[in-house]
């Protein structure tokens, strides 16, 4: 059944679906101790570099564990670094229900990534190869993206003509390319694309990662990449980053 409202009144609010950017902690132990220590550790230099920003804890690299996940403490440890946890996914049915009772949403397990191999079908001598469709095309940006600005180009690479300042983040299922100086945070391959890469005219980020994998930049670049064009690869689970 539907309801019409009259020309003269408006709704109060719109319901819409919304795809937004979260970042995924996964833990590979229930130490929560150790784990706070090595938040504080790894953030030490850069105590701001959250900003509220949600998090995803994925609990599948520990729900055969026998010892329970302290989740207490674990969404503290989270908060003291400015992230607010907001959901947990591919734990244990009983981990599950402990996250929950916190208040924390089950968030559907993750889909292994796959590589699309062609069907091939052989008519006499010929093969009919079935190609899987190209990407969307790229997002453009042409403008400088200042402290706190983010861009999110899903399903495709991200183009920035313009300088990405220190806070400022460009995140892309794809490649990142940005032809000016690169000064903030750099994410390609969100959704798990490990062949995804990061390229720049002038290499200065604060923080690179591809594929769930990252490096915050703690010391200076090498001379070779600092200021200079270089881009950035994944090599197991090593960020690698080279001259152009």
């Amino acid at each position: 059944m539907s309801v019409e409202s009259t020309g003269a009144e408006r709704p109060s609010f719109d319901l819409k679906s919304a795809q937004l950017p979260v970042l995924s902690v996964v833990l590979r132990s229930t130490d929560m101790q150790a784990l706070a220590q090595d938040l504080a550790r790894r953030l030490a230099d850069d105590p701001d570099f959250f900003d509220n920003d949600p998090v995803l804890i994925d609990l599948s690299q520990v729900r055969e564990a026998e010892e329970e996940i302290d989740f207490p403490a674990l969404i503290e440890a989270l908060r003291n670094h400015r992230t607010v946890p907001v959901a947990v996914r591919s734990g244990s049915e009983a981990q599950m229900e402990a996250a929950k009772a916190l208040g924390l949403s089950a968030a559907p397990d993750a889909m292994p990534t796959r590589r699309a191999e062609p069907q091939v079908h052989e008519i006499i001598r010929e093969v009919e190869v079935e190609v899987p469709a190209p990407l969307a095309d790229a997002v453009i940006v042409d403008r400088p993206l200042r402290s706190g600005q983010r861009v999110y180009a899903k399903g495709t690479d991200i183009v920035v003509l313009d300088m990405v300042s220190y806070g400022a983040e460009v995140i892309a299922d794809g490649n990142v390319h940005v032809y000016a100086p690169l000064r903030g945070r750099a994410v390609a391959g969100a959704s798990g694309n490990t062949s995804a890469r990061i390229f720049s005219t002038c290499m200065e980020a604060q923080l690179l990662s591809i594929a769930g994998i990252y490096r915050t930049i703690e010391t200076d670049l090498p001379k070779e990449v600092a200021g200079k064009a270089a881009k950035v690869r994944l090599e197991g689970e090593s960020i690698v980053i080279e001259p152009v």
